[in-house]
């Protein structure tokens, strides 16, 4: 027996008892089995087909006969503080503010990595204001699926990527680069950086706010190429993904749970008695292996600017593990969280992932799903649950040049299975991304953004009726 194969076998057995007889132990055991590809297809809600938006008559996407959909927050449409509508719609929440449904959404507004004047998106409160990204909030009526009103929350920051909801109410938007003050020369030549502030932080908006926020970088959260959050509603501690070739899972240990801006501790997933683990190739789906976490001790580092893994690199000097592009990533109830590798696996087309806190310093990491045949699924990204289900929703960025694939929503079950649910069919934008996937809290209302077509989608129906 190898060294690897001794250490993944004691983590079965001291994690076997803490996932026998769950979800996870169920899905693990199905996508053990060496079953034809025909057995991990979930019926789901049915064939797709395509389906007219109800308000507007535009075709946007296939989906089950039953399913329908509105389109709201267009790019360019006026909001209603007179603003127009940013582009690039992408992650995004639903939250029930007193007897109000709002959407906070994010928009991954690059333009170039260069500073532009008087581009910030709000009118007050810009935290750089040469920078075009930021969050637009969204209160929608839950009876029509339509806007009542729409406006800036967050405004001069930039490439407003993904980010993820905390318990008390608000929206952790984070940034997808570490650009700053630093002007630098890629290798193609190109220009880069200049900008009034640094960036690559994570930033809090609050559901329930009504203009541009105050903006306050979370300094302590780390300055990384940000993805995604999950925060485990019961300890506060905010898990943190990478969007890098060569990405860390990390999490962040608040001195006060809920409070952000006081500050905490950064730490990135390590596996027990195997330093320098690289989860990106020769994966097992169902190996649990023991997780502990390393201390990165400048989650701020000034290098930064010209050094895009300036912090893992960190956690990798203490054996850190890496991973592929982490991109999605979601907290169930009993705090367990769900993160994707976009371009993880042998296949380099994506694998799911899910760590199980254990106690305060340790977990399980398990290996739920890697990418073998495309049309289950492609190049996970952005997820959601679905509230009182174990559905996992996976929305799709697998449409590049060389690796094109129409990009989907799929549903992953308890069992181990993957279902259609939506499809992108839109001829001006048909290899847009799906992006931002939420309910509605009581679960009635999916919303998804397709970002190049810079629409958000409000779509419901027979929610019950999903067959394994």
């Amino acid at each position: 027996m190898n060294r690897r194969s001794f250490i993944r076998n004691i983590s079965l057995f001291s994690g076997s008892l803490a996932l026998a007889g769950t979800a996870l132990g169920r899905r693990t055991e199905a996508l053990l089995s060496n079953s034809p590809l025909s057995d991990l297809k979930a019926f789901g809600y049915g064939e797709l087909v395509p389906t007219a938006a109800k308000n507007t008559g535009e075709t946007y996407l296939a989906l089950p006969k039953g399913f329908e959909y509105n389109v709201i927050g267009k790019v360019k449409e006026k909001m209603s503080d007179g603003r127009e509508t940013p582009p690039r719609h992408d992650g995004m929440w639903a939250f029930k503010v007193g007897s109000e449904l709002r959407l906070v959404r994010n928009h991954e507004v690059t333009h170039l990595r260069v500073p532009r004047p008087d581009l910030a998106i709000g009118t007050a409160n810009h935290y750089d204001p040469g920078a075009g990204g930021g969050t637009t909030t969204l209160v929608i009526d839950p009876k029509t699926r339509t806007v009542i009103r729409d406006f800036v929350s967050l405004s001069g920051t930039l490439v407003n990527c993904a980010g993820g909801p905390t318990p008390w109410g608000s929206w952790i938007t984070c940034e997808e680069t570490t650009v700053g003050p630093t002007v630098q020369t890629t290798s193609t030549g190109t220009k880069i950086g200049g900008f009034a502030k640094r960036h690559g932080y994570c930033f809090e908006v609050q559901a329930s706010a009504n203009n541009n926020v105050p903006p306050v970088a979370l300094t302590a959260m780390g300055r990384f190429d940000h993805e995604a959050v999950a925060v485990d509603r019961k300890s506060g501690v905010v898990y943190l993904t990478e969007d890098r070739p060569t990405a860390g899972f990390y999490r962040f240990v608040p001195k006060r749970n809920g409070r952000l801006a006081e500050g905490g501790t950064l730490q990135m997933l390590a596996i027990k008695g195997w330093p320098d683990y690289d989860s990106r190739t020769k994966q097992n789906v169902g190996d649990v292996s023991r997780a502990t976490w390393v201390t990165i001790n400048d989650p701020d580092p000034e290098a930064a600017d010209t050094d895009v893994l300036a912090v893992y690199k960190q956690g990798k000097a203490q054996g850190a593990a890496t991973f592929a592009r982490l991109e999605g990533c979601v907290a169930d109830d009993d705090g367990r969280v769900y993160f994707t590798a976009t371009s993880g696996g042998d296949a380099k087309a994506g694998q799911i992932w899910v760590y199980e806190p254990i106690n305060k310093d340790e977990g399980n990491l398990k290996l739920l799903f890697e990418v073998k045949d495309r049309s289950l699924l492609f190049m996970p990204d952005n997820v959601c649950l679905m509230p009182k289900t174990q559905l996992l929703f996976v929305c799709e960025d697998g449409d590049y040049d060389g690796l094109e694939s129409k990009n989907h929503l799929r549903i992953m079950t308890a069992g181990g299975k993957m279902a259609d649910f939506a499809a992108n069919i839109n001829k001006d934008f048909p290899r847009s991304e799906f992006a931002g996937s939420t309910f509605s809290p009581d679960g009635k209302t999916l919303f998804v953004n397709l970002q190049l077509a810079g629409v958000t989608l409000a779509i419901w129906g027979d929610w019950a009726a999903f067959k394994e």
